[in-house]
């Protein structure tokens, strides 16, 4: 009985290391399967334990003149640079510069008259002030940039209620940590750029990430991602060529919320570094990775800088994604088994996908099926181009050939790629779109989210 136990074991554990081995192979499939669908584009590390089991690179760091990325480029974060911020706060408590229980007004005497709110209420998103964003938007002048003074100027004179009293619950602020970037400088004593590169950056050895504004303070860096939107046909381009009077141009000089730009590498070096005392201490690190109660009884799931999560698969789990001005970032810790990945991407098109959950699964040796399209020609593809309609359904949607792609796109929306399968078959996965095409007849069988509509070509 013993002998087959042993074998039993040991067949088990040749299963996990085989598992384990092709981790790197599905994690490519997956990725190269997304680039392919246009829905992805961007770089990825995989880590387990530290050592690195998948870093790649896909598709562009600029489009025109066309630059490849590497797995070197820099990418801005977006609120990913959440972290940075909170763990810039944290080394100024542990120097005694500050507490996190002060009222924000000690450091900020023109924001008074938001009463008890605490360094510690923005840290957790439990603050309850008003969204920075929408005011900047009806009271601003567009053509100019906005800094982290500005806010506080815009706070002051316009004085926008708080949308709850503080602590009483979790509402995601960007407004806090702008406000956290000001803190920072006001008991520093330094820009916030220079008080992270010197209290964080260089001690870890992060010599390529900085906090940079990209059109605020415009420079010549190599090797740096730019981020691309979609206009309204579905082409790629930078959110600046849209419209200059967009948040993502005149907001380019707030810090603290975002502008952290980083690289894989780097970022790496920060996830193995908060496993160690290097910056913050273990006592440090319950609070950092601990969800804020609140007054409600709901919790936040937020500590410092990160979002909390437990499961029973995953074990703790602390992440954070980032969307911005093209930008689209997620790292992921997972404490109790030390995993990490890192997915930058300079591409929000509508279509992109952030495969957080699928990379989740493919660390922990799960399956799931990345369904298998086929190749058509543009040539075979040009049979089910046209206009549809049908007369319940609001819109007409046409279909075009676009780089050896059926794409689809609705009256006054923008395009979005078809997966193409057997049997006149197209998906769009993402708005759980099915469509079955009739090239005899000229109709569509179209399917979304369990309704089914018949849509005549139009003649």
């Amino acid at each position: 009985m013993k002998k087959y136990v042993i074998l039993l074991v040991a067949l088990i554990s040749s299963l996990t290391i085989l598992a384990q081995n092709n981790q790197p192979q599905r994690l490519d499939s997956l990725f190269s399967s997304l680039y392919a669908k246009k829905m992805f584009n961007g770089n990825v590390l995989v880590a387990d334990k530290g050592e690195v089991i998948f870093k790649k690179s896909y598709g562009n760091a600029v489009e025109i003149p066309e630059q490849k990325l590497n797995t070197e480029t820099i990418f801005e974060l977006a609120s990913v640079s959440k972290q940075f911020t909170a763990i810039g706060i944290v080394m100024l408590q542990k120097q005694w510069r500050l507490n996190y229980d002060d009222e924000i007004s000690k450091y900020i005497p023109e924001l008074a008259f938001y009463e008890n709110v605490t360094v510690r209420n923005l840290l957790n998103h439990t603050g309850g002030l008003p969204d920075y964003m929408g005011l900047f938007q009806k009271h601003w002048d567009k053509s100019k940039f906005a800094t982290n003074d500005d806010i506080i100027k815009l706070l002051a004179e316009y004085k926008p209620k708080a949308n709850f009293k503080p602590g009483k619950k979790f509402e995601y602020s960007n407004t806090g940590y702008a406000l956290l970037a000001s803190i920072i400088e006001k008991a520093s004593g330094k820009s916030f750029t220079d008080y992270l590169a010197e209290t964080i950056f260089k001690p870890l050895g992060m010599k390529n990430t900085f906090v940079y504004r990209s059109r605020y303070e415009a420079r010549d860096i190599d090797n740096i991602a730019l981020g691309y939107i979609a206009d309204n046909s579905g082409n790629k381009i930078r959110p600046e060529d849209l419209d200059k009077e967009i948040p993502f141009y005149y907001l380019d000089g707030i810090v603290g919320d975002g502008m952290v730009n980083s690289t894989l590498d780097d970022l790496l070096k920060w996830d193995r570094a908060l496993y160690t005392d290097k910056l913050v201490n273990d006592v440090d690190k319950a609070l950092i990775f601990s969800s804020a109660e609140t007054k409600d009884g709901k919790g936040s799931g937020y500590g410092f800088g990160w979002g909390i999560s437990d499961s029973e698969t995953y074990g703790k789990i602390v992440n954070h994604s980032g969307s911005w001005a093209g930008n689209l970032t997620f790292i992921e810790r997972q404490l109790d088994n030390d995993k990490t990945f890192i997915i930058l991407q300079n591409n929000t098109t509508g279509l992109t996908e952030l495969p957080n959950k699928k990379v989740r699964k493919i660390l922990n040796n799960e399956g799931f099926v990345i369904p298998r399209t086929i190749k058509l020609s543009e040539k075979e593809l040009d049979k089910y181009t046209g206009i549809y309609s049908n007369e319940n359904f609001p819109i007409k949607i046409g279909f075009f050939v676009r780089d050896g792609i059926l794409m689809g796109q609705g009256d006054g929306q923008g395009a979005f790629p078809l997966d193409s399968y057997a049997d006149h078959t197209f998906k769009f996965d993402q708005a759980k779109i099915s469509m079955i095409f009739n090239t005899e007849n000229d109709t569509i069988i179209f399917t979304q989210n369990g309704q089914t509509f018949v849509f005549d070509k139009d003649k």
